[in-house]
């Protein structure tokens, strides 16, 4: 009866961030759905557009190693609404901004708000479910990231009908009151699973040298491969999302509202569906294989990267999106098992650092290609020459995956937990 109550617990939690997931995405992805009214207002050109993406990766990636330790130490319940909250009404001002100066400040307080929620989510996530629904619980939570993306697709329709202000100010007013009830119904710290905590950090225990977090994540092999790994991951695909609907609009004609359905809803629904079979995938062939959580996702990118290559070289758009889809699918195969394979290689308690991190050298080398995307496409050079080059990154993202083996064994689960330290 206790470990039903306990189960029920670990997966209402998920459900609580699906929806906080879901917004943060949706704030994010809505500048690059709207780029035509959005550059016309502020009179701005590629290079400045593209900069609005850049500075909120640049930003994002710094706070994120520092919003995972302050997670992994302060408490991970805390963090994440206090993120929530800031991250809405830095949307909100979005929404009333009358300049490219206001404008850069509004993402740039959104990139630091919003570090701080995704390494304290996957961290507490992964402490709720400790066993073989670890990739499942993780890949529903982000989820909730593809369909904040997906929703943030229909930005351009949503602009051409009220105006590209109007979202901005409906989604970060959504965001703070979510974040009220949170306060109300978020579950609250508990030490029942104090049993099970002490076994996996005894497991770990005599491998794991008494220094700081971030020495400690640096010095694993493992990890340093995830590192890599996740650097060539987000200077391919944050670029490849960010462009899309440009690149549907201005090189193949496709109209603003479609080319936002045809970019970000289609990469990000991709996105979902290898999430649902990755995260499926890996939970089972980790019972025998503790390599899984690396190795589907290293599927994944080796199946993508000659599909980015080709969309370099075509310009019939069923096809294109054919290629698109494929793309994004191997995202959600990583995106489900990053976290999980992050655990396979790092200590109990520097999972939260380990994912800002990770988010750190992703988002930060995603908005200089970003930023580097506009400045080249200002020059006239063609975005297929940008998902060239994202294919070859994604290849040698797919073979340093092949190489991250478990640290140590992990000790085989008991019930489903409640975290102790959030």
């Amino acid at each position: 009866m206790q470990e039903a109550g306990l189960r029920r617990a670990a997966w209402f939690v998920v459900g609580l961030l699906w929806l906080v997931a879901t917004l943060n995405y949706l704030d994010r992805q809505l500048v690059v759905t709207m780029p035509g009214p959005i550059k016309a207002d502020l009179h701005i050109g590629d290079a400045q557009f593209g900069l609005l993406s850049s500075v909120f990766l640049w930003i994002y990636g710094i706070c994120s190693p520092i919003a995972g330790y302050v997670a992994d130490r302060v408490g991970k319940r805390p963090v994440i609404i206090t993120s929530l909250i800031v991250w809405s009404a830095a949307t909100f001002v979005t929404g009333i901004v009358t300049s490219f100066e206001g404008m850069l400040a509004a993402r740039a307080l959104l990139g630091v708000s919003e570090a701080f929620y995704m390494p304290a989510a996957v961290a507490l996530i992964v402490e709720y479910h400790r066993g073989p629904t670890r990739s499942r619980a993780t890949g529903l939570h982000l989820s909730g990231v593809y369909m904040g993306s997906v929703l943030g697709g229909l930005g351009g329709a949503f602009a051409e009908a009220f105006g590209w202000r109007t979202g901005f100010l409906i989604i970060g007013a959504i965001g703070v009151a979510y974040a009220l009830v949170l306060m109300i119904i978020f579950p609250k710290p508990t030490s029942e699973n104090d049993e099970i905590e002490a076994l996996e950090v005894e497991t770990q225990a005599a491998s794991t040298p008494s220094v700081g977090a971030f020495q400690a994540l640096l010095s694993t092999p493992g990890f340093r491969f995830l590192l890599a790994m996740n650097l060539l991951n987000g200077a391919a695909y944050w670029p490849v999302r960010n462009w899309l609907p440009e690149f549907f609009r201005s090189e193949l004609g496709v109209t603003q509202a479609w080319a936002g359905v045809y970019g970000p809803m289609t990469f990000n629904g991709a996105a979902f569906m290898g999430m649902l079979i990755a995260s499926h995938a890996s939970d089972r062939w980790s019972i025998t294989n503790p390599r899984a959580r690396a190795l589907v996702p290293a599927i994944g990118f080796l199946i993508a990267a000659p599909c980015l290559v080709a969309v370099g070289f075509i310009d019939f758009v069923p096809l294109i999106l054919l290629c698109v889809l494929v793309a994004g699918m191997s995202q959600g195969f990583l995106d489900s098992n990053l976290m999980p394979a992050a655990c396979t290689v790092t200590d109990v308690h520097h999972r939260a650092t380990a994912y800002g991190l990770l988010n750190f050298v992703g988002t930060t080398a995603g908005g200089v290609m970003t930023y580097v995307g506009g400045m080249l496409k200002e020059r006239h050079v063609p975005f297929g020459d940008m998902f060239q080059a994202a294919g070859i990154m994604i290849l040698f993202a797919g073979l340093l995956l092949l190489l991250v083996k478990p640290r140590t064994a992990v000790a085989a689960p008991i019930r489903q937990p409640l975290p102790a330290d959030s």
